[in-house]
């Protein structure tokens, strides 16, 4: 298991260095837009639907709609359609908005960000000339950031020491944040010390006076109770791992949108579940959790293990508390996709997450009374945003058609703080705003890469697998069907390879009994259909189902160490798939690989465990993704998920490495790193 961590004496110096934008007077991330505080309610004609800030630099869209350049720019890397009505788009198809609304923007009443030194307002293309010229704010600011780039140690100036950075903080600047990745199960713990290419840094040596100094990462074990109308229900989640896989505990790769689990919020994925019904699973086979997770009823209790990322003096006062908190679900109806909430939201700069600043007089947050001034989001429609953002959260709104299902976190009796006051608020939407930067989406990768394992990657089956192929032949009457169904298709989200879901007893292929469920369709007649999509694949099999012979090529799949019982409880039909633990079965050739590229700060971590590899006992394991930490780089890039198996790193094989000979590889990688990956859908609970 993998677990990077920065150098703290670093991230310290490099923090007190960090300087604000000189044209907002405000910290956010380099490649982020500029950060304001609005004196007015803006009108919504001139606010951005992806951000949901005040429009800076606006780019219209030959549908109508009118975004941020850098929004739009880092929308259109991982999308192909108009946010708002989903349209086919290009950024090429884009243009400047109109003189007339950049005039518009441009004369905005915003405060000064200095408020204790400062009360001015101004035109917002003002602040800039403000900030350098009249604002004793940004004058006393820039006097004690000088001062402590030139510290005076024993009578001696030491030479001044540039960051050429911005991070999200206010303007009075904090000491350095969080440094240590650590697993909550046993993990291998890397140091990582990275110092700005460029700074000036004493070297650091680990010494034990330096650890009590950091920071872990912090797990809680939470008890739920879910409740189901209908007993027969899916709870609607996805999981990975068990005892008889390298990732040990159960762990849940996914929620899905509209689900049970979704509904009440309190799941995400990356967190393990211990006990179902007070039964400890933390130690059962996979297919033995299925079977618990599986079991129908109108209560569920679990006991789940949550990482919540990197503890910090706030988190741990705010834990301590905790008991005073209650956790409210609310359920918003909207009437169409495009109908605003009418809720305010924040990040705070001391804690974690999104918070509520307001509610607008007449909206529909408003008109339901149950969401509350300073309450905490959770979650929306099952989507994590612990360490989420307004814009991650203004996105999952603005894209779902009615039901908008809320999690929030209340503690009676506390008030968040005047906006004007606070250089992390802002005043700027009709339905939702936020001062802080974004994570860093421009860094997704535009093109996700997908091609099938290449040879030097290919490995030999894990052990207590073996696949069998087989070839049927078949003579039937010209009109008489196969009487099958199928799924999968390389245009499946995880680029599976066209599978059997049921064998009708209508069809010749029931009659010959030798293609089962399950089983993996490589061609038919001579015609490959391993790399063909869904509709692809149906149209070769309804085709080549006239004749009056049918030669169909196929892989079966065999686990030698599964002595559980078939789990078919809610499989029938179209819906059924194969299990999770099934698909680790499948032979290199079949699978698709997708490069991710991770990019990080130099003061951050990757974020991200692993486990598996070559054991003497167990001879080749492969690697698979365990944890993922909140508030990371791997979180926040959102593409890797637990129960991926890393393939190689940077194009250099995984295959028959240990543990010890992949952790270097990793620490290695200061700022930027490309994982290929193999993703298999978790077993549906």
């Amino acid at each position: 298991m993998l677990a990077i961590m920065a150098d703290p004496v670093a991230e310290e110096q490099a923090s007190q260095v960090s300087e604000l934008c000189c044209e907002c007077g405000q910290f956010h991330l380099l490649l982020d837009n500029h950060l304001y505080n609005f004196q007015d309610e803006v009108d919504d004609e001139l606010i951005c639907h992806i951000c949901l800030q005040p429009l800076l630099q606006p780019m219209d869209t030959p549908c109508g709609h009118t975004y941020c350049f850098k929004c739009l720019e880092n929308f259109m890397q991982e999308y192909n359609f108009c946010p708002m009505d989903r349209k086919k788009l290009s950024f090429q198809q884009c243009h400047k908005s109109s003189l007339l609304v950049r005039n518009l923007l441009d004369k905005l009443i915003v405060f000064c960000p200095f408020k204790a030194e400062c009360q001015q307002t101004m035109q917002r293309c003002e602040l800039e000339a403000h900030l350098q010229n009249r604002c004793p704010g940004f004058k006393k600011y820039k006097s004690e950031l000088q001062r402590k780039k030139n510290p005076i140690s024993k009578g001696k100036e030491d030479p001044p020491t540039k960051v050429e950075t911005n991070t999200p903080k206010d303007p009075e600047v904090p000491s350095g944040g969080s440094s240590l990745v650590a697993e909550s199960s046993a993990a291998a713990v890397v140091s990582l010390g990275t110092a700005e290419p460029g700074l000036v840094n004493p070297a650091f040596e680990e010494t034990e006076e330096d650890l009590p100094q950091r920071t872990s990462l912090v797990a809680e074990t939470t008890t739920i109770e879910i409740h189901r109308e209908d007993p027969e229900e899916e709870l609607g989640m996805r999981i990975v791992g068990g005892k008889d896989t390298p990732l040990g505990n159960i762990v849940v790769q996914e929620v899905l949108r509209d689900s049970v689990i979704a509904a009440d919020g309190r799941i995400a994925p990356g967190d393990h579940i211990l006990e179902v019904n007070g039964v400890n699973i933390s130690s059962v086979t996979h297919c033995q959790a299925v079977s618990f997770l599986r079991h129908p009823g109108p209560v569920l209790h679990l006991m789940v293990l949550q990482e919540k990322g990197f503890s910090n003096k706030t988190a741990q006062q705010d834990s301590t508390s905790a008991t005073n908190r209650e956790v409210i679900h609310v359920t918003l109806i909207k009437r169409d996709r495009s109908e605003p909430l009418g809720i305010k939201l924040i990040r705070k700069t001391d804690e974690a997450g999104i918070f509520i600043l307001d509610l607008l007089e007449g909206g529909l947050a408003a008109k339901n009374g149950k969401l509350s001034r300073n309450d905490r989001v959770l979650s929306i429609n099952g989507q994590d945003l612990r360490q989420g953002t307004p814009e991650a959260a203004a996105q999952i709104i603005q894209t779902t058609e009615s039901r908008v299902n809320f999690v929030v976190l209340r503690q009676p009796g506390v008030q968040l703080s005047d906006p004007v006051e606070d250089g992390s608020t802002s005043n700027s939407s009709s339905s939702s705003s936020s001062n802080g930067g974004s994570p860093v989406h421009h860094r997704r990768r535009l093109d996700q890469n997908h091609y099938r394992r290449k040879s030097n990657y290919q490995k030999d089956l894990p052990q207590g697998y073996v696949s069998h192929e087989k070839t049927v032949a078949i003579k039937k009457e010209p009109k008489e069907s196969l009487g099958i169904t199928i799924g999968g298709g390389r245009d499946n989200k995880n680029k599976l390879p066209i599978y059997v879901t049921s064998v009708q007893p209508i069809g010749c292929l029931f009659r010959d009994g030798r293609i089962k469920r399950g089983d993996v369709l490589l061609s038919i007649n001579g015609i490959d259909l391993t790399h063909l999509n869904y509709y692809e694949a149906v149209s070769a099999l309804k085709s080549n189902a006239a004749s009056h012979s049918v030669i169909l090529k196929a892989l079966e799949i065999i686990s030698l160490n599964s002595t559980e019982p078939s789990l078919d409880i809610k499989e029938q039909g179209f819906s059924w798939s194969p299990l999770w633990i099934t698909w680790l079965g499948l032979p290199s050739y079949l699978h698709c690989c997708q490069d991710i590229v991770l990019s990080k700060g130099n003061l951050e971590s990757w974020g991200f465990s692993i486990v598996g590899g070559f054991e003497e006992s167990k001879g080749n394991q492969p690697f698979f993704i365990k944890t993922i930490v909140p508030g990371t780089p791997a979180f926040r890039d959102r593409k890797l998920k637990c129960g991926d198996e890393i393939v190689a790193v940077n194009g250099v094989p995984a295959i028959g490495m240990s543990n010890s000979e992949l952790i270097p590889m990793l620490k290695e990688q200061r700022n930027k790193v490309t994982l290929t990956v193999v993703s298999w859908p978790g077993s549906l609970v």
